[in-house]
């Protein structure tokens, strides 16, 4: 098999079978990082690599501010259309400044690099308004790390979209990734106060996290036998029937397809600030839990929306894989600071999760292994000790 250090480019056409990091010491929790707490040291992370998203920049300045070493990100979301920093990505930024006392450096509209010196992680109540439909759950990835190690409880009220593109629902967030990081030691509840659909955004999102004295490692290898596949169906401000047929096509599609039962709520007329419609899908199993969305647009028809939800999770299915493609690349910082080994398979090894296990080598002494191809599923191994 190829071997690859994960500081060189992994993102090749042809993937290796293969990528396994190199161990550089001890990892006591006390001295985390590659520098320590050191101050003179400045983590540079390009935020054109591999995926080239925001990714990078919200994973960046988490483990900065946990492991108090400062972070300068240069070429940021250069993989994208409209490269640098956008209003969203701004309010992430200015929330954990706020959470953590530190001092920012270029964090303007368009800005292609921040430089970030982070402070001492406070806990307390937050109010953060990402604005018009921009996504409460990914602000929240730069800002639950940082907070999972603070003093004392934290709650935090965000508003702006919580059901919109390219980003976790609030219902994945609550039923997927809550539960599995549960089993690490973090303890987070949250709420659901408005729905916020695109492009009126408006949603209001409660959390409360419970501080983890320490984060444990996770094996998840096999999800064992399929519980039950559950969900729900949501609209606003459109017709019943538009929930309805969201319904009946999943679950006539699941028997059809997987030959399995499915138990799907509907919710009419939730509210919100404009109209929207939503399915979710979650697959519980004896060691696993994974979620799959699809969000309604106009002049997309209502078995269209549900078609995608389905689709992916036959695929998740077939896969006989622990977790799901979005769990597996934001549980890793978690990983990462979690003490003894982890590992899990995934059903798909994706760009998002390659490019997060390359910015988490910049920042920790760890080691891992990607057993699979990019694309198909995975089994992925990380160990700090």
């Amino acid at each position: 098999m190829l071997k690859i250090n994960i500081i060189e480019p992994i993102f090749n056409s042809v993937f290796p079978e293969r990528i396994s990091g190199i161990d550089n010491g001890s990892y006591p929790f006390d001295n985390l990082g590659k520098m320590g707490n050191s101050r003179q040291h400045v983590i540079e992370i390009d935020g054109s690599y591999g995926e080239g998203g925001g990714q990078i920049l919200r994973t960046s300045l988490a483990l900065s501010a946990v492991l108090k070493i400062p972070v300068h990100i240069y070429h940021i979301r250069g993989g994208r259309k409209k490269p640098g920093l956008q209003p969203q990505h701004l309010k992430g930024v200015e929330a954990l400044s706020r959470i953590t006392g530190g001092q920012m450096e270029g964090a303007k509209r368009g800005s292609p690099s921040i430089s970030f010196i982070p402070q001492a992680i406070s806990s307390g109540e937050y109010r953060f308004e990402v604005g018009t439909a921009g996504s409460v759950t990914l602000l929240l990835q730069t800002i639950l790390l940082p907070l999972s190690f603070a003093k004392t409880r934290s709650r935090v009220t965000l508003t702006g979209g919580t059901h919109v593109p390219w980003s976790p629902p609030f219902h994945y967030f609550s039923e997927v990734l809550i539960p599995t990081l549960k089993t690490m030691g973090v303890s987070i509840k949250a709420t659901l106060g408005r729905w916020g659909w695109y492009p009126k955004g408006g949603g209001v999102m409660r959390v409360e996290i419970e501080p983890a004295p320490e984060l444990k490692p996770i094996g998840m290898l096999e999800r064992g036998s399929i519980k039950q596949i559950r969900g729900m169906c949501a609209t606003s401000q459109l017709p019943q029937h538009i929930g309805e047929r969201l319904k009946d096509f999943a679950t006539r599609e699941i028997e059809r397809q997987m030959s399995m039962d499915s138990e799907l709520d509907v919710l009419h007329d939730v509210p919100a600030n404009g109209p929207g419609a939503f399915i979710f899908l979650v697959a519980e199993s004896e060691g696993a839990i994974a979620g799959f969305s699809s969000i309604g647009e106009r002049g997309r028809r209502a078995e269209d929306v549900a078609k995608e939800a389905v689709d992916n999770l036959r695929a998740y299915l077939e896969s006989d894989s622990c977790l799901d493609p979005h769990l597996a690349d934001q549980i890793l910082p978690f990983m990462a600071l979690a003490h003894g080994d982890s590992v899990f398979t995934t059903s798909q090894t994706t760009e998002h999760l390659l490019t997060n296990l390359w910015v988490l080598r910049q920042f920790l002494d760890v080691k891992f292994s990607i057993l699979g191809e990019k694309g198909k599923k995975g089994r992925i191994e990380l160990s700090n000790e």
